[in-house]
């Protein structure tokens, strides 16, 4: 089974192993990796922004690479509730049939210094790195990591809710595939 995954992101490729060998531990899988457009902001701030690019990412994909069996596009995005802002991420996987699947990670309350270095126009990760001291954060354990002390991590997120959004292509309810 060949999977292209819609980033360079290590992070993002580990999230996507994990949750396909979940789904389909006696499949060989094969994963490739794609810079793709994602048709939204490089800073998606909100939910609806957020779930169109990982949409636009899984579809880019798929057309990137005929014959490949999923596409997966991930999008980590922000919006405000009241004065909070929180971080979290939408997973689209496309498969056979032009079936696109999607589901939404927890969402993460995120420190008032991170808001305003968003506010000042940095992305989330890059406002990580700057209020935590690291460096590229966004290819480590993420927000999620960074604000848990690493009992939750920017994959293992991401691959919870990629399993999720693999549901519709392996439970019976949704029919043969």
């Amino acid at each position: 089974m060949k999977v292209v995954v819609a980033s360079l992101n290590p992070v993002k490729l580990g999230a996507a192993r994990s949750a396909f060998e979940t789904h389909f531990p006696d499949t060989g899988l094969e994963f490739v990796t794609a810079a793709v457009d994602s048709g939204v902001a490089d800073q998606p701030m909100t939910d609806d922004e957020t779930r169109l690019g990982a949409r636009n990412r899984a579809i880019n994909a798929w057309a990137s690479f005929p014959g490949v069996d999923f596409s997966v596009g991930m999008e980590g995005g922000l919006q405000y509730l009241d004065d909070a802002l929180l971080g979290f991420a939408w997973m689209a996987v496309k498969g056979p049939g032009d079936v696109i699947s999607e589901a939404r990670t927890p969402t993460l309350p995120l420190p008032p210094e991170v808001a305003h270095w968003v506010a000042q126009g940095l992305e989330l990760g890059k406002a990580n790195d700057r209020v935590f001291a690291t460096i590229n954060s966004k290819q480590g354990g993420g927000a999620f990591g960074l604000l848990t002390d690493g009992r939750q991590t920017r994959e293992g997120v991401y691959a919870q809710a990629l399993e999720l959004a693999l549901i519709p292509f392996t439970h019976s309810l949704w029919g043969p595939r």
